[in-house]
């Protein structure tokens, strides 16, 4: 009896295509990332424009050119908020160097570090090697960072545009591409990605608006400096999960203990409060509301975010989870690949054929 070697074989090829795949993904980074950005955007927005055709008997051009205008308008406002904020902190910072120089005084003390008195805070930590180094490299990420992204806004706002208008016509596009024995699983996977993807990327757009808002009132409310500041780092590290919520807990507190040390009652509220929204907001409504949609384990999350955080740095950690989304229904679809959707996942998805 002959050995069947086409399933082997087919996991090789795949093997490498998985690498190869990564490497693009890596080396080509400044142009995919754009792209995916713009494609998850139109995704995100496709139920928007379809409602305003049907509802509001608004043109689907109209109507996408209409929602790219609100976006612009969004985009400029906040940035307008941001860069203010981020202005006035680092033309304030003289008013924290004496908290700063007795926090650090406090922390040089409990472990031994070098600390000279005589010097400002910056000139004690810029002292010590491995800082030094470390601030440098995180200056340099974050320039380069805002810069790339700040040359790529527009490209990915033209690109969003017409992936918006050109989404009506992808059904029969998809359709007229494909053989007709492929035609129904080709369908049944796009629609899956557009459900799927619009469904998470809907829920965690308000569940992390939902906590900005909250984190921004608490804010006001204990009177901690620049509240727009600490909701929108809120709101933007939400997309990431679970690390996201804890840098943005841990830069807020950070700032309150700056802010109000040597009294502790405002950062001990504050750290408890963020704590308490992201565990009701993430943990608890969140799958709630997700339920068993997405399917995908809290490791095989894990992974995606430490792979695609590789890849393509902050970004890839906030695409990571509609990346992974997209590969589980793949691997549903495919039925050599079904084992690699049950192991991405915490439960079996029925598969379509």
């Amino acid at each position: 009896m002959e050995r069947d070697y086409s399933k082997p074989i087919f996991f090789v090829l795949l093997f490498f295509a998985f690498i190869l795949m990564g490497f693009l993904c890596k080396v080509l980074s400044s142009v995919l990332i754009p792209v995916a950005i713009a494609i998850f955007m139109a995704l995100a927005f496709y139920p928007v424009v379809r409602n305003l055709e049907i509802k509001a008997k608004i043109n689907w051009v109209v109507g996408s050119l209409l929602i790219v205008l609100v976006i612009l308008v969004v985009i400029f406002f906040v940035s307008g908020i941001l860069v203010k904020g981020f202005t006035t902190i680092a033309n304030e910072y003289s008013k924290y160097e004496t908290r700063f120089m007795s926090i650090y005084k406090m922390i040089a003390q409990q472990f031994n570090l070098a600390i000279d008195e005589e010097k400002s805070f910056a000139n004690n930590m810029w002292n010590i090697l491995e800082v030094r180094q470390y601030v440098q490299e995180l200056a340099l990420g974050i320039s380069g960072g805002v810069l790339s992204f700040s040359k790529s806004l527009l490209l990915i706002l033209i690109m969003f545009s017409f992936l918006l208008i050109e989404i009506k016509g992808l059904k029969r596009r998809i359709t007229n591409a494909v053989k007709d024995e492929n035609k129904q699983t080709v369908l049944n996977i796009s629609q899956q990605i557009a459900e799927d993807v619009v469904r998470f990327l809907s829920i965690k757009f308000f569940i992390s608006l939902a906590t900005g808002i909250l984190v921004y009132f608490a804010a006001l409310i204990i009177k901690l400096d620049f509240p727009i500041v600490w909701a929108f780092i809120a709101f933007l590290m939400n997309f990431i999960p679970t690390f996201g919520s804890i840098i943005s807990t841990l830069l807020t507190t950070t700032f309150a203990l700056l802010q109000f040390y040597p009294h502790y009652g405002k950062v001990i509220f504050i750290f408890l409060f963020m704590v308490a929204v992201n565990f009701i907001l993430g943990q608890i409504l969140e799958p709630r509301v997700e339920g068993e949609r997405l399917g995908l384990s809290p490791f095989a999350i894990l992974v995606s975010l430490a792979l695609w955080g590789y890849i393509w740095g902050f970004i890839g950690m906030i695409l990571a989870v509609p990346m992974m989304v997209i590969i589980k229904i793949f691997c549903d679809n495919i039925p050599y690949l079904n084992f690699v959707a049950v192991i991405l996942g915490n439960k079996r998805r029925i598969s379509h054929k």
